[in-house]
């Protein structure tokens, strides 16, 4: 017989979606970080429609990651926290004092796509195993990281 934690969910799986959700926390933290700081330091003409844009996304992305934390816990597990283990594991690379506003865009661009890579993988994973709670949220995710893919994409005429 298998072994379920307590939410319903059998325990080599929600081993794994918590694995999962580790990974993205930590590819999370990294974007929100980078997004932050060209919402600091962008410069050029269109300064005034992108600092906003970038709040708004690493405002977004301060919900997410609490979201996930709070979806691992209530997996049963424990979320990873420290920014060593976010730096190490992250497939999404620190930017450092980049002002440009289509590098900025261009490198958003690259990283929403990575998320929403990683996004798929738990949806795939979650609805296997029937983890309908971490489904749902990550479903949310790949939504709203769609939109902004085009909303970037035609920023940049592409």
């Amino acid at each position: 017989m298998m072994e379920l934690n307590k939410i319903g969910i059998e325990v080599d799986v929600a081993t794994e979606i918590a694995e999962k959700l580790n990974d993205l926390s930590a590819n999370y933290h990294i974007f929100y970080q980078n997004v932050r700081g060209f919402h600091w330091n962008i410069k050029g003409k269109n300064f005034f429609a992108l600092h906003p844009k970038f709040e708004e996304l690493y405002t977004q992305s301060f919900e997410d990651i609490d979201k996930i934390a709070e979806r691992i816990r209530a997996l049963g597990f424990i979320p990873k926290h420290a920014y060593s283990d976010f730096i190490r594991t992250s497939d999404i690379k620190e930017m450092k004092d980049i002002t440009d506003e289509i590098t900025c865009v261009k490198d958003t661009l690259q990283n929403l796509s990575i998320l929403i890579f990683k996004e798929k993988e738990i949806m795939k994973l979650t609805a296997d195993g029937h983890d309908d709670g971490t489904n749902n949220m990550v479903n949310d995710f790949i939504e709203d990281h769609e939109k902004q893919v085009w909303m970037l994409s035609a920023f940049l005429n592409q």
